[in-house]
């Protein structure tokens, strides 16, 4: 654990210009920073929760959230940002900040300056406890900050709730009104999906390891478009998570248990064709083609090293989200290439096809099983979503009947003659 000093010419309350930022694992604060006697603190100190000052109490909040890594990294990143410039550039603990010191953080995150204090050098990530590490990559647009504003309400207003803030000060911010249904716009039209498939096809496999490689490339791509899996459903699931078991009329089925967001498991009916690609995949691998029950064999396999690991008696590493992120930038940008061969004209899809990422995929794959008329209550459980108002986001097919009926009913018809004198 680090300790944040106050520089000796510096007082409690002024910003801390020489200190840099320091991860929240290892971050400890002076007793005038610590948030114990804050001005936004609860009088009467009638708190729910064990915390006697704010590093703990955000701590506390954040437990909440340990059985989603993907939001336990995104909720702390937004709570270590804000802590850090509150005691770094104004000089004030977490539970002393007003409605009005909110409002020039959500100024600073959309340029975070000083750079050189806030702002990571170069293009690599690096790991938390590197002298250089810094809390940004970079300005954060305009839809970063709203959500990075949205979290941050959310843990003032459990704090405020706990009994350990008298107030919450983003409960001031002027609300806007909510869309009354999300609309997703970050998925392939069929016409792109299939120019990635094809790009996919077209990969090198002259050697073992492109073999490979390419074999993974395409069972990444069934694997989330078929099971519809999050990126981090993925990277957790193990091969043993495919299980077959007889309907009502005899008929053999197979599923995929995955387990999600909140910890919730739910069932994905693995299609004959999903298990054929199962199959060719552990082939490609020299596995059999079937699972066994129980199977720790990651989901997605890595390319080298397999034998070695084995004559070891050493477990294959699951992909991590940072390798599946290569793989698919890979794929999209060969993609992306052959549309840019095309012409000139499809430079735009293009560039939409080189930003795609895994959850455009699921968005994707939601879009075209709505596409093709299956039941949005199938969707919102294969999907695990929690309401079906969520899954009727993928309904464009439907919004996209409404606009040709639309144009080829709705006219104001014009004559088509020319007005005299004109």
């Amino acid at each position: 654990m680090e300790l944040l000093p106050l520089p000796p010419s510096v007082g409690p309350a002024a910003p801390l210009l020489t200190a840099l930022p320091i991860p929240l694992e290892r971050l400890r604060l002076p007793p005038a920073l610590s948030g114990a006697a804050g001005s936004n603190r609860a009088p009467d100190r009638a708190t729910r929760i064990a915390a006697a000052d704010d590093l703990a109490a955000v701590t506390a909040w954040l437990a909440r959230y340990a059985d989603s890594a993907a939001t336990l990294t995104a909720y702390r990143r937004e709570v270590e940002r804000l802590i850090l410039w509150a005691v770094l550039q104004l000089g004030k603990p977490l539970s002393s900040l007003t409605h009005e010191d909110l409002l020039t953080y959500e100024r600073f995150l959309a340029d975070p300056q000083p750079a050189a204090r806030w702002v990571l050098a170069g293009s690599k990530k690096l790991a938390r406890s590197h002298p250089d590490w810094r809390p940004f990559a970079g300005p954060l647009a305009p839809r970063s900050v709203r959500q990075a504003l949205v979290i941050l309400n959310a843990l003032f207003a459990w704090l405020t709730e706990a009994g350990y803030l008298a107030g919450n000060p983003l409960a001031l911010a002027r609300r806007r009104r909510a869309p009354a249904k999300a609309r997703i716009t970050r998925y392939l039209s069929h016409e792109l999906w299939e120019t990635v498939k094809d790009s996919v096809a077209t990969m090198p496999t002259d050697t073992a390891r492109e073999r490979l490689h390419a074999a993974r490339c395409r069972w990444v791509l069934t694997v989330l478009y078929l099971g519809g899996l999050r990126a981090s459903e993925l990277t957790a699931t193990t091969m043993g998570a495919f299980f077959c078991r007889r309907d009502a009329q005899g008929i053999e089925r197979w599923w995929l248990e995955v387990t999600g967001k909140g910890n919730k498991t739910r069932l994905v009916p693995a299609t004959d064709e999903l298990i054929a690609e199962l199959a060719r995949y552990r082939r490609a691998n020299a596995l059999p083609p079937t699972p066994q029950p129980g199977e720790a064999l990651p989901l997605v396999l890595p390319v080298i090293g397999r034998e070695q690991r084995a004559g070891r008696g050493d477990r294959d590493p699951g992909l991590s989200r940072g390798a599946l992120h290569l793989i698919l930038k890979e794929v999209f940008g060969l993609a992306a290439a052959r549309l840019r061969a095309r012409g000139p004209e499809w430079e735009a899809q293009a560039v939409l096809l080189a930003s795609a990422s895994a959850h455009w995929l699921r968005h994707t794959a939601g879009s075209h099983m709505t596409d093709q008329q299956v039941d949005l209550r199938y969707v919102r459980d294969n999907f695990g979503h929690a309401s079906i108002s969520t899954t009727s986001g993928y309904l464009h097919s439907e919004e996209d009947a409404r606009h040709r009926a639309t144009q080829e009913r709705h006219r104001i018809g014009w004559s088509t003659h020319k007005e005299e004198g004109l």
